[in-house]
């Protein structure tokens, strides 16, 4: 521990953020869990930086709810589209609502539901990987990483190929308003998203309502088709875009960050290489090594101790997912990068009745995309430095050109 970690943690501040933390925020992340640990960020604020700590936090729903009605009404603006959104998905509600959406969800994400998405998906990732091997180079964001999700949320919506064009640019902008700081034009781009996804997804729900898919596949049937209290039309659109920006930006993620830590650790995508019964390790590392989702959000019920201090009822508490996942308290060697660690309890999936619905479905899609890109192109090497995304809460790149050898 040095002065200079001390500082780092004293000025730590979310809306002020200097521009080396974008590259790398692991050193201030351990300058917080070393000297400021439960951080106050406002007079109602507090972020948290270690694995128990955060744990502890998504187990008890009871004192740290997820509603964020309370924290979105000053920034977007309570008749704001971006408000009216972020409140009624179903990551930022509690139960009863989250129970009910997530059940209707949960059955299209198992395990076993998803192998009928394999073959296409397996197809698509071949057919990029043929594309770019005709142009020897690939910018492995836009060519690669973020296509797939996209596609697959399409499937699982039943979207026509035709209309997935605008999809990324509508979820980009949307999820962009969730930084911690953003600008005018920011929440402009988000409001313009939502009501052209709004307008979209009206229209495929009532052709949805005229022919109905299978709901065991469909899984707007589903939510269409849920039994108890029924979605309302605007849950339902809001849910659905909930789904599309869930499951694209963190995939895209996964798969760009793991790509780009295989460049960065060649000796250890040589012993995948070698040794491809490791996969299944080398993405869970992946997830924790560089989370895709940096960020989480509470706000407690009631006045409630957490890791040694007493916070109020109505305190924000921000999770600093990637902080816990390379916590030294709970992971050996957490900066090393490790395709065989075990075990690895990481919280990139977040943890309890809010762990991410969609994991099972960003781990095939981790699987087949980097399985299948390493098989193809085992010597590929980075063409220029990689231009990294600069947003606190979603950890990836905007482009990472590669030479494929």
């Amino acid at each position: 521990m040095t002065g200079d970690d001390a500082r780092t943690a004293s000025e730590f501040d979310l809306k002020y953020l200097p521009d080396a933390f974008y590259d790398n925020p692991y050193p201030t992340y351990r300058a917080l869990r070393e000297h400021s640990p439960l951080k106050w960020l406002t007079p109602n604020g507090i972020f948290l930086s270690r694995y128990a700590d955060i744990l502890a936090v998504y187990q008890d729903t009871a004192s740290f709810s997820s509603d964020k009605r309370a924290e979105f009404a000053p920034k977007y603006g309570e008749n704001s589209r971006l408000f009216r959104h972020h409140t009624t998905s179903l990551v930022f509600n509690d139960a009863p609502y989250h129970t009910r959406v997530r059940r209707s969800i949960i059955g299209g994400l198992v395990p076993r539901a998803l192998t009928r998405l394999e073959p296409k998906l397996t197809a698509l990732v071949d057919r990029l990987l043929d594309e770019a091997a005709e142009r020897g180079h690939i910018d492995a964001i836009a060519d690669f990483a973020a296509a797939i999700p996209v596609d697959v949320i399409g499937d699982l919506l039943s979207v026509p190929d035709a209309d997935r064009a605008p999809l990324r640019g509508w979820s980009l902008a949307i999820l962009g308003a969730l930084e911690p700081s953003i600008s005018s034009d920011a929440l402009m781009r988000g409001e313009q998203a939502l009501a052209d996804f709004h307008a979209y997804l009206g229209a495929l729900l009532e052709e949805r309502r005229r022919n109905p898919g299978d709901p065991e596949h469909d899984v707007l049937t589903r939510l269409i088709g849920s039994g108890g209290a029924p979605l309302s039309d605007n849950e339902l659109i809001e849910n659905c875009i909930f789904l599309l920006n869930a499951g694209h930006e963190t995939t895209s993620n996964l798969i760009g960050n793991a790509i780009e830590l295989f460049a960065r650790f060649p000796e250890q995508r040589t012993r995948l290489i070698a040794e491809p019964r490791l996969l299944t390790s080398a993405i869970e590392e992946a997830l924790r090594y560089e989370s895709s989702n940096q960020l989480g959000n509470r706000v407690t019920t009631r006045d409630v101790e957490i890791g040694g201090a007493l916070l109020p009822a109505g305190c924000f508490i921000t999770l600093g997912i990637g902080s816990a996942n390379r916590d030294p308290d709970t992971f050996a060697f957490p900066d090393d990068f490790d395709i065989a660690r075990n075990p690895n309890r990481h919280l990139a999936f977040a943890a309890g009745p809010h762990q991410c619905a969609g994991m099972n479905l960003a781990r095939l899609e981790g699987r087949i995309a980097i399985g299948r890109f390493l098989a193809r192109f085992p010597t590929y090497e980075l063409a220029s430095k990689p231009a990294r995304s600069r947003r606190a809460r979603f950890r990836g790149f905007s482009a990472l050109q590669l030479a494929l050898g």
